[in-house]
């Protein structure tokens, strides 16, 4: 008995140590479960020692955390949170909603992952910093509650895949920075007609792998988007096209292009890099472009458009001859609403280089447009082309039926043979043109050595007063009369003869 109370009491400790044991891991276990909560790492809001309250403003830069600190003030309207190793932005970062919070700085993080209801407690965010992070993808409804903001910085981040319709609901965005990133596709849902975001005036694209830009998409925009459109330092491929397009913003001073020349390059088909803009030399060899005017037809009405750098100037037109376009006068000329010109109708006299002077508060420009009128109608210049193709066919006609004439008509003349006939049978009314023969005949020069002689007409009248052109035995007369003038026997010419019949006065060679 006395062995197993000593028993009992040995057991007795260890029973105690155990159950201690069982206290020390219960309570590890629930600091372990601490601190795995989504915001356990973060601390509650101190403006005294974890971060720097001033007014709205709160700012937790510097400040190594791991995550977002909680009990933000209602009031805030700046948090600034860049500078820290933020990794997850969960939808429980804020458990309040923040409805005066306007800017979110998260800059410069170890972000690589958004929650789809990250921002649905900060719906009024104006400014959004999320660059040089970690993030690799941007999800549809990410930015989803975001319909009020209007700058987002994601720049220097590691994004290869962006969906398309995940700045969608951003109506108020402006400003969108998604250069030095790992983006292969351009986002031309961004700048579509029908589907681009209204008010966006900036996008960054540039230091990513895009190797093709929708060009006609490009040329399409109005030049307020042109100037803040950034595709520079991408591996594109080179074409006269881009060519084309960007020495045209050039020439329009475009920020875009002039401020980033030297690092607009592009791809040969040889694998060769090279600058966009020496396509024109010997790489290429594309064709230096030149601005060209506007073209218009008589009767036509005309728009000529305003296409400023900015948005929302105020426009004023002048004529050629520096005439200002007002509203009182009775001008073919007046000024729209959104500030192009409409002329109507266009005249020849409309011919000349008009000026729009576009001013804001901040920003003053002037661009001149040259315009061309043709003078005839848009309809009459068919109706002149099919005048002049008749007139020319009917030219053709005419030498065909010409030729016809001279080649296939039946030869009176030196075409045909002389059978029967007589030295009288020689028209006395047709005048003999002998050509020179190229032969050396004594006997043929001597009977071409002829002179010519005029016959009275009215010596050689037949029956009834007419001139009787053979010399038959009815008029004596004329066959002695013409027997002394051609002594001995006259031999006809070899050579080509041409006979006429326009006078009634016989002229013999």
């Amino acid at each position: 008995m006395l062995r197993s109370s000593s028993r009992a009491g040995e057991t007795l400790p260890l029973c105690k140590f155990q159950s201690k044991l069982q206290r020390w891991g219960l309570v590890l276990t629930l600091c372990a479960a601490v601190l795995w909560l989504p915001e356990a790492a973060g601390s509650t809001l101190n403006c005294h020692t974890t971060c720097i309250c001033a007014s709205n403003i709160v700012s937790c830069s510097k400040m190594d955390l791991s995550a977002v600190p909680t009990g933000l003030p209602l009031y805030t309207t700046v948090l600034d949170l860049s500078y820290n190793a933020i990794a997850l932005l969960r939808s429980e970062w804020t458990t309040v909603k923040l409805p005066n919070l306007h800017n979110l700085l998260l800059s410069h993080n170890d972000l690589h992952f958004l929650s789809s209801e990250a921002f649905i407690n900060v719906k009024q965010l104006r400014y959004l910093d999320l660059s040089s992070n970690k993030l690799q993808q941007l999800d549809e409804f990410v930015f989803e509650p975001l319909v009020h903001l209007e700058v987002l910085l994601l720049y220097n981040n590691q994004i290869s895949q962006i969906d398309r319709s995940a700045f969608v609901t951003m109506v108020n965005l402006q400003k969108l920075y998604l250069s030095q990133n790992q983006i292969s596709r351009f986002p031309a849902e961004l700048i579509k007609e029908r589907y681009r975001l209204e008010k966006l005036s900036l996008l960054d694209v540039s230091s990513n792998r895009i190797k093709k830009v929708p060009i006609d998409d490009l040329n399409t925009l109005p030049a307020w988007i042109k100037n803040g459109l950034y595709f520079h330092n991408n591996p594109l491929q080179c074409t006269c096209n881009l060519y084309t397009l960007l020495a045209h913003w050039y020439i329009r001073k475009l920020n875009c292009v002039v401020d980033f020349s030297d690092e607009f390059t592009c791809v040969l088909p040889n694998s060769q890099k090279t600058q966009i803009f020496d396509l024109s030399g010997e790489s290429m060899n594309c064709s230096t472009f030149k601005e060209e005017g506007e073209e218009a037809f008589l009767e036509q009405t005309l728009i000529l458009s305003c296409d400023t750098k900015h948005r929302d100037m105020m426009k004023t037109w002048a004529l050629p001859g520096n005439v200002l376009v007002t509203s009182g006068d009775n001008q073919t000329a007046k000024v729209l609403p959104n500030g192009n010109l409409q002329i109507s109708p266009v005249r020849y006299d409309d011919s000349g280089t008009y000026t729009c002077f576009a001013v804001s508060e901040s920003f003053n420009e002037t661009i001149y447009v040259v315009l061309k009128v043709h003078n005839f109608t848009m309809h009459g210049a068919g109706e002149t082309l099919n005048t002049a193709y008749t007139t020319l066919v009917g030219c053709l006609a005419s030498v065909v039926l010409v030729l016809m004439y001279l080649y296939l008509t039946p030869c009176r003349c030196f075409c045909c043979p002389s059978k029967g006939k007589t030295r009288g049978e020689d028209s006395i009314h047709s005048s003999m043109l002998s050509v020179t023969p190229t032969h050396e005949d004594p006997a043929m020069k001597a009977e071409l050595n002829r002179h010519v002689a005029f016959i009275d007409s009215k010596d050689l009248q037949g029956q009834n007063g007419k001139v009787n052109p053979n010399g038959d035995e009815d008029n004596d007369d004329l066959d002695g009369e013409a027997g002394s003038l051609m002594k001995g026997k006259r031999k006809k010419s070899v050579a080509e003869s041409i006979s006429s019949v326009f006078s009634d006065t016989p002229m013999v060679v």
